[in-house]
């Protein structure tokens, strides 16, 4: 190596020695790059949580995207930026919240509402029409064959009473058999008038036909059939000449007391109705008065053009001043229920959840996830996420929710809910159902109900009506029979009216 050197010329050996120098220069440069590098982002992270005040770091995130924590400090996969500190002892993501200088509170319009136990009552106003009655239809037929002698000027559409006249028939069968039954009778023996008489009946003869020619001594083949009910003439098919067969319709008539009304109730609503449920209906034929009654039936199945269920009431009529086709307007009042209720501004929906802003001691605000149920007159139900007396923020919110989502801030679960003092006792007062009172007397009775006439029961808005209540059992109503008058006491549950006492009026 030292011959090698010796044999360079002055000039090669000032090339070899500045190259040394270079070679030399770069190792060092890089070995102080390399440790310079590591001690920069240990210096970058110090710095920041010394910027934040943090003498212990939970975590380092990144502002935009909240939800993802890190270990350990450096620039964001997701953006161009440094990770921020979590700093411990303070506003911790699990348990703390957005903190507003008092002073800041007026500049921003925050404003809060306490969260309180009430009753929603929201009313569903609907469309509806009125229709004829077809649970209350009677067919008029003859139960022998013979000719129409006489038809009474009735035609379809004709309101008619119970009783009215409708057609006289001509029965000539009639004749012959109650001449032999005045002949039988004639001889005094018992046992063949009893026969003979009840030949007559087979034939289709009524009791008071028979009396009536017991008591003349004539016969009589003329019959007048008269309507069976009060109603309209849905249908007429009968005229003077005609010859008619045993068992061919005469006349169809429908009662219009109580009367039908179909209401149309969208989908949306179909868990707010019920059978039994009052409804109370405005027409526009008699403006400023209301009718009242109750659901009788939800029909099966829905409308597939409108989405809508129709929804059958029945109205007393008692003067038949309602008619088939008549339009209503309908209110549908859902169950009394307590519930938490807060204002509805304070919601915010995100999509994914539903939550409000939570105020704290000290000017901290919180998201905290709530379950909401219905919403009538500016107030929605809070089902689940909520307890009576926190303080919720009306004004202001969505400023409080962008400041919580870029500092991190863990929402509130629903099963995180804190126990208030009492809560439990009023939600237990809130599950009582309440209890009422009426009278009537007895219809039906079976081994789980019982079917009551009974008068209005104010409180439910319910008018005097036919209804039918479960029972507790075969021993609360044992003693009791059909046509009893009584005092009884029932709760309105979710599988409609059950009885919890009953007592026979003037009992003590």
């Amino acid at each position: 190596m030292k011959a090698a050197w010796q044999k360079l010329t002055p000039r090669q050996k000032s090339y070899t020695l500045a190259a040394g120098i270079v070679l030399v220069s770069l190792g060092a440069g890089y070995g102080i790059a390399q440790l310079g590098e590591g001690s920069s982002g240990a210096s970058t992270g110090d710095s920041a949580a010394a910027e934040a005040g943090c003498e212990e770091v939970l975590y380092w995130y990144d502002p935009m995207v909240p939800d993802q924590r890190f270990d350990e400090p450096g620039k964001s996969p997701f953006m161009d930026m440094q990770l921020v500190p979590k700093c411990a002892g303070g506003d911790s993501a699990g348990t703390g919240g957005v903190s507003i200088d008092p002073q800041l509170v007026q500049n921003f319009g925050v404003r809060t509402a306490q969260a309180q136990i009430g009753v929603l009552e929201p009313e569903t106003n609907v469309t509806g029409t009125l229709a004829y009655n077809a649970r209350e239809v009677s067919i008029v037929q003859p139960r022998a064959s013979g000719f129409v002698q006489r038809t009474y000027g009735h035609a379809p559409d004709d309101i008619i009473r119970q009783g009215t006249p409708l057609v006289d028939l001509l029965i000539p069968e009639w004749g012959g058999a109650q001449q032999e039954y005045l002949a039988v009778a004639a001889t005094g023996d018992e046992a063949l008038t009893r026969a003979a008489r009840e030949r007559l009946r087979l034939l289709g003869m009524p009791d008071g036909v028979i009396s009536s020619v017991a008591r003349s001594g004539r016969p009589r083949s003329t019959l007048t059939i008269t309507a069976p009910s009060s109603g309209a003439v849905t249908m007429l098919g009968v005229r003077p000449g005609m010859s008619v067969s045993a068992g061919q319709t005469l006349a169809e008539i429908t009662g219009l007391n109580p009367i039908w009304l179909e209401a149309a109730v969208p989908e949306i609503l179909a868990a707010d109705v019920r059978v039994g449920q009052p409804v109370s209906a405005t027409l526009t034929a008699y403006p400023g008065e209301r009718f009242a009654g109750r659901i009788t039936a939800i029909l099966p199945s829905a409308q597939e053009a409108s989405r809508t269920l129709t929804v059958r009431a029945e109205l007393r009529n008692p003067n038949l001043r309602l008619r088939p086709g008549m339009f209503a307007q309908v209110s549908l009042s859902p169950a009394r229920r307590e519930a938490v209720l807060i204002p509805s501004e304070a919601i915010i929906r995100t999509g994914e959840r539903t939550i409000v802003m939570l105020a704290q001691d000290e000017g901290g605000y919180r998201p905290a996830e709530v379950q909401i149920g219905r919403e009538a007159g500016g107030r929605t139900e809070i089902l689940a996420g909520l307890a009576p007396g926190e303080e919720v923020v009306t004004s202001g919110q969505f400023l409080l929710d962008s400041e919580a989502s870029l500092a991190g801030l863990d929402v509130r679960g629903i099963d995180e809910v804190p126990t208030a003092a009492g809560a439990s006792e009023a939600q237990d007062d809130a599950d009582e159902p309440r209890t009422y009172r009426a009278s009537g007397t007895i219809e039906r009775i079976t081994a789980r109900n019982i079917t009551l006439r009974h008068g209005p029961v104010a409180a439910l808005e319910w008018p005097a009506m036919t209804m039918t209540f479960a029972t507790e059992g075969a021993a609360q109503v044992r003693g009791f029979k059909r046509g009893d008058r009584v005092s009884f006491q029932f709760v309105q549950g979710t599988d409609g009216p059950r009885l919890t006492g009953i007592r026979k009026a003037g009992d003590q």
